[in-house]
């Protein structure tokens, strides 16, 4: 890139972070822990804050694809979350997102205070869900719900009547990438309760290494067994030895096991990048989680690249930058990048810290500080939370000024306690294309964001900006907790 472009973007985001004038990020924190409650399925239980929805997906596993009805003739799969604005539950990004969350209180749950146990109730949901997913020896539940019918109608999850099948990988039909990541989440899960529940713990851990095992023992992508059904939804674009890997990663926090170490030494060579992460690309994550194992030497280098690819200073950048100042990647839901990447930048920060060390990104970069990667971490919180160009937050009910036309049926239905009656796949059609602001305020929920040129439509239509996603909330607990309790220091 051209050098006087480096200096405009370096100077771009030192005027996005001047601009703040502060955020209450125990406030931001509260309400993204909150979302996860909205996107419940399932029975809800006494203690739901998030009055306005109601049970729903109570007899998810009574409908089975083709194939598995030998083993399932019925079996329990209620729970879990909606992935995002529709009711169909997609384990790859749910398991994703589980696994976030838990790194999140496992990174900075010290500083989340009083938030902490919402957020122990956050993962517990997800991974109590994907115990169930895996309760078939040599079936991974994968789907549930029919998402071209789902797609087809504007319905509240309390209502909906569309299809109901749920779909599983199995050794015949493999789907390595979504095993391994919900034996990452599992793993993960059983750190965080270790601490307050050491039963459960050791059940999460032992279900993970035995979900793991099949992940690595019949390898394939769920692409091929059931392209239809994933694709485009979440279609796996990045192959599976990356999940294999993360997979591994997180089995090895648990145990210390030297088999899962060998394991990653011995396929870690299999990564194809090292600047992605989220639902689908675990590389940049996988290089930043294993740089604070202490454990191989590449993965410091790939994280220090990853690093140096996303500042705007450094003559190896690789994404774009708006005029004001958000970091931007190509593909859907661009905050999903911005609050990943956020939250990779403040754990690399803590290791570098720890060990005394700074990247180099070469050229007129010089070498980088961990306080550097704080800075840019904050100026991607805060523009999110409303230090932009429109002064407008993209997390719903935080500031004054939010997205209000979010693309979320349960949302932008009125309520069952507002009408009772049932509402038909397109009766909810009207809401959709209505200009009127969504009867429910979906707290905390973070939406896919403005354009590169910092405009925000606030349209239900324009669904790549409007609709809000677990995976773009789970990373940003992490980000705000850390946040909250270093709120006091002062951006570049």
């Amino acid at each position: 890139m051209d050098l006087i472009m480096i200096v405009v973007g370096a100077l771009m985001l030192l005027t996005v972070t001047e601009r703040s004038r502060g955020h209450d990020y125990g406030d931001a924190l509260s309400k993204s822990i909150l979302f996860f409650e909205a996107q419940r399925s399932g029975k809800l239980p006494p203690t739901q804050r998030v009055t306005w929805r109601k049970d729903s997906a109570v007899h998810d596993g009574d409908q089975f694809q083709e194939g598995v009805s030998h083993l399932y003739r019925k079996v329990d799969l209620v729970g879990g979350y909606y992935d995002a604005g529709d009711n169909v539950k997609f384990n790859f990004p749910m398991a994703f997102s589980t696994s976030m969350l838990a790194w999140s209180v496992i990174q900075f749950g010290s500083s989340m205070g009083a938030e902490r146990k919402h957020a122990l109730e956050a993962i517990r949901w997800g991974a109590e869900y994907l115990m169930k997913a895996t309760s078939v020896p040599g079936y991974v539940v994968v789907q549930v719900g029919d998402p071209y019918s789902d797609h087809n109608c504007w319905q509240r999850p309390e209502d909906m009547d569309t299809s109901r099948t749920f779909y599983a990988v199995s050794k015949e039909y493999p789907g390595s990438e979504v095993s391994a990541e919900i034996a990452a989440a599992l793993a993960a899960s059983s750190i965080v309760f270790k601490r307050y529940q050491l039963a459960y713990s050791a059940r999460l851990l032992r279900r993970a290494r035995m979900v793991f095992e099949f992940a690595d023992k019949y390898r394939g992508s769920y692409n091929d067994g059931l392209g239809h059904w994933v694709c485009p939804f979440y279609c796996d674009y990045s192959g599976y030895q990356d999940e294999l890997v993360w997979g591994a990663a997180w089995l090895f926090k648990a145990t210390k096991n030297s088999y899962y170490r060998k394991y990653i030494d011995e396929n870690i060579h299999n990564l194809k990048t090292f600047a992605e992460f989220g639902w689908d690309s675990k590389d940049a994550g996988i290089n930043v989680l294993l740089s604070t194992l202490m454990i191989n030497n590449s993965s410091n280098s790939n994280a220090d690249k990853f690093i140096c690819s996303v500042l705007p200073e450094s003559p190896s950048l690789s994404v774009s930058y708006s005029p004001g100042g958000l970091m931007f990647k190509q593909g859907g839901s661009n905050l999903q990048h911005a609050t990943a990447f956020s939250f990779l930048f403040l754990v690399y920060a803590d290791y570098l810290n720890k060990v005394n060390r700074q990247v180099d990104c070469g050229g007129k970069a010089s070498t980088i500080s961990p306080t550097r990667l704080i800075q840019f971490a904050r100026s991607q919180v805060d523009y999110i939370l409303g230090s932009n160009p429109l002064k407008m937050s993209y997390m719903v009910g935080y500031g004054e000024k939010y997205p209000k036309r979010i693309h979320h049926r349960a949302s932008s239905l009125p309520s069952i306690d507002m009408q009772r009656g049932h509402i038909d796949c397109k009766g909810g059609s009207s809401y959709f294309q209505s200009q009127n602001p969504n009867p429910n305020v979906l707290l905390g929920a973070l939406v896919g964001g403005p354009d590169i040129n910092d405009q925000y439509a606030d349209s239900r239509s324009d669904f790549v900006h409007s609709e809000p996603t677990t995976y773009i909330n789970a990373p940003f607990v992490g980000a705000l907790a850390y946040f909250k309790s270093h709120s006091s220091s002062k951006p570049n």
